[in-house]
């Protein structure tokens, strides 16, 4: 069996984290998001697969070349335009071939049973089969209507509590036969949620859910990428670390240097090569990537910090985001804030509910309180 793995979005829903790597990149416990959907598919037997991407696509075939490293043949399909989720798998149509295939968003954080959904598949004997997950409120997804034979009757997008007829979402994770393909036409932007799949209901065409067995979430978000990392963290959802487990709930990487008389309150997961110096907090749960540094003094709190990140002596850090090579200089405080990339944040600010853009520089001494829009 191939899989496609939809990677192509713009991860608009991630900014300002996406400003310089797409989506698929961003980091979950130290690896990019994708490594943990490659890793999936591997333990499942799964090893062909393509990528399709538009988004600063150099950075996801850098780092993963032919995927050889991961267990897997992985191949890229690039969209000069966007060609939606089912436009998107069409334009590999010559890759997934006349037998059954898989399909994955590229934005989730999964360890879902995926042998169990393409057996469910084989079973039904239907064109389609989704993975759904009960969700408490169904209003922040687009819901799916089933029967008692896992036969889907209708969809639901984003309904109100009250008027929900279901609490079954989609996951983005697709079983397909290749008559799907019929269905959607070449070098066109063409969607499944809201194109192909009612048009398959429309049309009389029996096609069926299966509900996920495992942990489920999609990190499209700041607020369910910042969930979804502390979840990995508190052992929800099983994916690899290459970070030893020095005691219960900390992980520490290769060749990092923790000084005299730091504290870690678990779970935290530091990652290769960080310097921590003496007299810092680290309370859990806490992801420092690769690479960061965090001077004397500094207190880290139910924050995620990406590599090569650097957290001034005396600085306090809680509840935020920083991004890979932020600077936050010497006594300054960070609540509750996401920060951009490259960006300076000067010694002795204090800036509080705040999503601060890619390469931002803040005026010295700044004190920042602002609407966190809903981070």
């Amino acid at each position: 069996m191939r899989a496609m793995i939809m990677a192509a979005g713009l991860g608009t829903r991630l900014k300002p984290l996406t400003g310089f790597i797409p989506k698929p990149m961003v980091p979950i416990a130290n690896r990019p998001a994708l490594y943990h959907i490659l890793r999936l598919l591997a333990r499942h037997g799964i090893t062909e697969v393509v990528v399709n991407l538009h988004h600063l696509p150099d950075t996801v075939t850098s780092y993963f070349g032919d995927g050889a490293w991961l267990g897997v043949d992985l191949r890229y399909a690039f969209e000069e335009r966007l060609l939606g989720t089912a436009g998107g798998v069409k334009n590999n149509q010559g890759f997934l071939g006349d037998d059954t295939f898989l399909v994955l968003s590229g934005d989730a954080l999964t360890d879902v049973d995926l042998t169990a959904l393409v057996s469910a598949h084989r079973a039904h004997g239907s064109i389609a089969t989704l993975a759904v997950a009960e969700v408490d409120d169904p209003s922040q997804y687009g819901v799916v209507v089933v029967d008692q034979e896992e036969r889907i009757t209708g969809f639901q997008e984003k309904p109100r509590p009250e008027e929900a007829r279901s609490k079954l979402c989609n996951c983005g994770m697709y079983v397909f036969e290749p008559e799907i393909f019929e269905r959607v036409p070449a070098a066109e932007s063409y969607d499944f949620g809201t194109m192909v799949l009612p048009e398959l209901l429309r049309d009389g065409l029996a096609f069926h859910t299966h509900t996920a067995a495992g942990y489920w979430n999609d990190v499209g978000s700041l607020p369910e990428y910042r969930r979804g990392s502390f979840d990995v963290l508190a052992g929800l959802v099983s994916v690899e670390r290459t970070a030893q487990e020095v005691e219960p709930g900390v992980w520490i990487g290769a060749r990092t240097l923790l000084g005299r008389g730091v504290r870690i309150r678990p779970p935290v997961l530091i990652g290769d090569e960080c310097v921590i110096d003496e007299g810092t907090v680290l309370e859990g749960p806490v992801v420092l990537g690769d690479q960061c540094v965090v001077g004397r003094g500094a207190r880290i709190t139910r924050s995620i910090l990406w590599g090569g990140a650097y957290a001034g002596p005396g600085s306090v850090v809680s509840e935020s985001i920083v991004a890979r090579s932020v600077h936050v200089g010497r006594g300054a405080t960070l609540a509750g804030v996401v920060v951009g990339e490259r960006s300076v944040v000067p010694a002795e600010s204090d800036i509080g509910d705040a999503v601060l853009d890619a390469e931002t520089e803040i005026d010295p001494g700044a004190v920042w309180k602002m609407d966190p829009g809903g981070v």
